[in-house]
């Protein structure tokens, strides 16, 4: 089975509000991160923003539909906002690719990036990713250069960045525009350099190890939180952000406004510093000898 044909299997006992949440195993989050109505970035749009005007392509292939950037109002603050979208349905999934984005996907949202830097604006972006599309011609299109041109790109960008993980990390495709001053992670979100499924075959040569891989990666938001990977938890409604989307974006507003009054106060010098030294920081270990 398919992670897209899983994303459509949730059982009943994680969609209703009463379940507790704190009980849920990883693979349980995983499931919830994946579910067909959870909110998408189009929706946080619709809830969270103003006047949004979507912008399209990368100026060199064609656009990418599994990629939707735009500008955007934010509380009296003019933004812009890059995220990755999934479908409703079978048609929109197979138009939006399952939400899995091309080299020109990440092309153009590298172009808006820019574009905001040249204005001093901020970037917001959503990630909601099971990966980058592996195809053959997303391949000879560059899409490995596409990502890694976007992590040298955001790593430097002179505005402020943050990044929400709204449903699924999914390795590189996710962190292609997630590289970010502030990291905020929705509380049934994941985050992983591979999935469960493609962990298990892998490890186990077993798909039917998923459960297993993703308590072996770690891959929920408190698990990140405490790695020092993501800096914020978003709560989410019992049941999942799917319950109740408005509660969902209101959580996530009110933290966005706060981290974005908190970055856009910083020194443009000092904001690029210590978005540096907080990746350099990332996996840092010492010896100690016993």
């Amino acid at each position: 089975m398919s992670a897209q044909e899983e994303a459509t299997d949730v059982s009943e006992e994680i969609r209703e509000p009463e379940v507790a949440i704190d009980e849920l195993s990883r693979y349980e989050r995983v499931k919830l991160a994946r579910h067909q109505m959870r909110p998408f970035t189009l929706d946080y749009v619709d809830y969270l923003f103003s006047d949004f005007v979507e912008l399209h392509g990368d100026r060199s292939f064609r656009d990418d539909p599994a990629i939707v950037a735009g500008w955007a109002g934010f509380r009296g603050r003019s933004l812009m906002v890059i995220g990755h979208q999934k479908g409703r349905d079978m048609k929109e999934n197979v138009r939006r690719n399952f939400g899995s984005a091309h080299p020109e996907g990440y092309r153009k949202a590298e172009r808006l990036m820019r574009m905001a830097e040249k204005f001093g604006k901020p970037v917001v972006t959503f990630v909601d990713t099971q990966g980058a599309y592996p195809g053959i011609g997303a391949e000879e299109r560059g899409q490995a250069e596409a990502i890694a041109r976007n992590l040298f790109v955001m790593s430097g960008l002179r505005t402020p960045i943050v990044s929400c993980v709204i449903g699924e990390g999914g390795s590189g495709g996710a962190l292609g525009i997630a590289v970010a001053d502030r990291v905020l992670m929705m509380e049934n979100a994941i985050y992983s350099v591979i999935s469960p499924e493609g962990c298990a075959a892998i490890l186990w040569r077993s798909r039917d190890e998923a459960e297993r891989a993703a308590e072996a990666l770690k891959l929920t938001a408190s698990d990140l939180m405490g790695f020092g990977i993501v800096d914020e938890l978003i709560p989410e409604p019992g049941g999942g952000a799917h319950v109740s989307p408005e509660s969902a974006a209101e959580e996530l507003g009110e933290a966005l406004a706060r981290v974005l009054d908190e970055l856009c106060a910083m020194d443009i010098e000092e904001l690029v510093r210590a978005r540096h030294e907080k990746y350099y920081a990332m996996g840092r270990w010492e010896e100690v000898q016993g």
